[in-house]
């Protein structure tokens, strides 16, 4: 049988010229009465497949709600290694891991999503070694971080979490180092994108006599260091032509690391890329060019693995899948993921929003625990250019949704973004996503309803101004107003994004919520940018764009990739429900049509339409031009509305008029769809634009 996610398991401190992948048949024991001890042999009564939770099918375990269980297994250390330190790695355990080697206990680490390691050089003996590991897993996770994992007793979020993933459930692995070794290699780039700044971390009894060689690889940039009495060096490799890394053009630049010791030789190579990410006022650049984010939630479930992807195409796919749906950014939501998935996205230029695991409840212990995340999350992944943004609490969950009546959680929030920015000032951070913000870089909210109307007066009121709260449905008769931010706060003058919305129980009723809430979002030109949910379903969830099996869905003809294009169109109109986005008493009428541009120049051509049935997907030809209807837009700046006279053929009630932006030369360069109904007036109630065009 061949070994489960058998590639190195982190590319960004990368030594996988000494590694042992630990993954496989290891012997299993389930434990709920807590009973067992490390030294006892007996009980070890089925096989469990590691890198997979004990919950999941994968595992072949399946079992749901214990507590506690003991993995088993043997292994022998090269002989290549000798005269080595043999440290054991263990991506990540939920939650809490005791580690014996040959009945020593070399490590007991808490934290289910954040990694650690353990030298057992001086518990190994001769030939085979022995391995146990006792994982702790409780089933109220109040107190624990745990992210969308179900516990018991509940969260207050718990319609929108799933089966726990308990156990290993990241790689487990072994490497070979001298006594004296590299411990970080931080990467960051230069401020003005001319090099790659390098702080080093050494370890070990011959530090002070060490000696580090650094060099990019392909570059003729190389400098040999001296080690400080700290333990560390640090020096900037100039890059002599630099090439910025961006979604267009995802360039790396390895860093090859020697260090020279006493002890022997340590090497280790990561890697970085050349691209900054900066706020200025409402806007956001990379690279000095205006950024719009457009973005989808992905929350790292798969159907027989839990939250272990299957392989390591299944973390690849899953960054396609989004940019296939006109995605330039996946916000990992509520998961410090598979370092994987973050060298996937370096490598297909996909931006990501990270963040941690959030807790369930508002505690001195489940504040620290929280806190324990950040430093890792940063270290393990902060060389990585594709991450752009920081995320810490979600919607209060942990601050028992009480954050701005609270000064105790408003401080707990503050003093976590203060850590994350001392780790990392180079990137944008989030204290609080989605509602009331006490210390942030991007002004951000949730935003969900089902009425268009609402949905766009709403989104309007919020990004001009005119209100600075707005409505959560926490439960079926209970809708509070959530403020932006905390009083003394800023409510304007930073970036704004809406970085959760969508709406709809079927795919028919989230493809139309989805064409016309993110063009309400694109008609606004103070907005940096929006975060869908959600990319996928996941268990009883149903609100992603593809099934839990990232198969398609029933979308209604709607192309994601036409919505969540660079260029699209914004019609002047409020649509009155599924099938009937306009309801009109003549089969002639105009409607607005608007350019929402986000290039590096201006763009302009003519709009074109042709006719479908309702539902029907856009013809590849997109029709005939609009005589006298040119349209034109500056970037970041909405087009001027062009009225388009359309008519429904002869002979139908009810259509899909496609329009088609046609650039000089034929190409399509934006599209959008307006379902027409002649058979009834439209229920408008108190809105007078609803279903009509202005």
């Amino acid at each position: 049988m061949p070994v489960p996610r058998p590639e190195y398991p982190n590319p960004l401190f990368d030594r996988s010229h000494a590694w042992l992948n630990l993954n496989g048949s290891w012997d299993f024991r389930a434990d709920p009465a807590q009973q067992h001890t490390a030294a006892a042999a007996d009980g070890y009564d089925q096989r469990i497949t590691v890198p997979f939770a004990w919950e999941t099918p994968a595992s072949g375990i399946a079992a749901h709600w214990l507590e506690t269980a003991w993995y088993r297994r043997t292994f022998t250390v090269p002989s290549a290694w000798s005269g080595q330190r043999v440290v054991l790695h263990f991506g990540a355990v939920h939650h809490e891991a005791t580690v014996w080697v040959n009945d020593t206990e070399v490590a007991h680490h808490e934290g289910g999503y954040t990694p650690f390691s353990a030298d057992v050089t001086d518990a190994l003996g001769d030939g085979e070694q022995l391995l146990v590991v006792r994982v702790h897993a409780p089933a109220d996770k109040l107190d624990i971080v745990h992210g969308k994992q179900r516990s018991m007793p509940r969260d207050d979020y718990d319609g929108v979490c799933f089966t726990p993933s308990s156990g290993i459930w990241q790689t487990v692995w072994l490497e070979s180092r001298p006594a004296t070794h590299l411990a970080t290699l931080r990467l960051r780039p230069a401020h003005d994108l001319t090099g790659i700044a390098v702080d080093a971390t050494v370890r070990g009894p011959e530090s002070g006599t060490a000696r580090l060689r650094l060099r990019v690889r392909g570059e003729d940039s190389t400098v040999t260091l001296d080690i400080g009495p700290d333990g560390r060096a640090g020096a900037v490799l100039p890059v002599a032509t630099p090439r910025l890394w961006s979604p267009e053009d995802p360039h790396l630049y390895s860093v090859d690391a020697e260090l020279t010791s006493a002890d022997g030789t340590d090497r280790v190579t990561s890697y970085t890329g050349l691209r900054s990410i900066a706020v200025d006022g409402e806007a956001l650049y990379l690279n000095g060019h205006r950024l719009f984010i457009r973005g989808v939630l992905d929350q790292g479930y798969w159907p027989d693995t839990g939250i272990t992807a299957p392989d390591d195409a299944a973390l690849r796919r899953d960054l396609e899948l989004a940019a296939d749906a006109g995605y330039n950014l996946v916000r990992k939501h509520l998961k410090l993921e598979d370092p994987r998935f973050v060298h996937h996205a370096d490598t297909l230029g996909m931006l990501l929003w990270a963040e941690p695991a959030s807790p369930g409840r508002f505690s001195p212990e489940s504040t620290a625990r929280f806190a324990e995340q950040i430093q890792p999350m940063v270290e393990r992944d902060g060389n990585s250019p594709a991450i752009i943004i920081w995320g810490l609490y979600n919607e209060e969950w942990g601050l028992d949704w009480d954050l701005p009546g609270d000064p105790a959680k408003q401080q707990a929030v503050a003093d976590a973004y203060d850590r994350i920015k001392a780790l990392d000032p180079t990137r944008p951070a989030v204290d609080n996503s989605g509602w009331t913000h006490v210390r942030t870089d991007l002004l951000d909210w949730h935003y969900y309803d089902e009425s268009a109307a609402s949905w766009a007066a709403t989104v309007a009121d919020l990004l001009s101004g005119r209100r600075d709260d707005f409505p959560v449905k926490l439960g079926p008769d209970l809708v509070v107003h959530k403020q932006l931010a905390v009083t003394g706060q800023p409510l304007r003058g930073l970036p704004n994004l809406n970085s959760e919305y969508g709406g709809g129980f079927t795919g028919l009723e989230r493809a139309w919520h989805l064409r016309w809430q993110t063009q309400e979002l694109r008609r606004h030109d103070r907005l940096a940018g929006y975060v869908y949910t959600e990319l996928y379903d996941i268990e009883h969830e149903s609100a992603g764009l593809l099934d839990f099996h990232r198969g398609a869905k029933d979308l209604a003809g709607v192309d994601p990739g036409h919505v969540n294009a660079p260029t699209t169109l914004v019609l002047d109109l409020t649509p009155v429900a599924p099938g009937r986005d306009l309801l009109t008493a003549t089969r002639e009428f105009t409607v607005g049509v608007r350019v929402s541009h986000h290039g590096t120049e201006p763009v302009e051509g003519t709009l074109h339409t042709t006719w479908t049935a309702v539902y029907a997907a856009a013809p590849e030809s997109p029709g005939s031009p609009v005589p006298g209807c040119h349209a034109e837009a500056k970037p970041y700046v909405l087009g001027e509305a062009v009225e388009v006279p359309a008519t429904l053929p002869e002979g139908r009630t009810s259509g899909r008029l496609h329009l088609a932006l046609v650039a000089e030369g034929g190409s399509v360069v934006a599209r959008t769809a307006l379902d027409v109904d002649t058979r009834s007036e439209p229920h408008i109630g108190d809105d007078p634009r609803a279903g009509r065009a202005e």
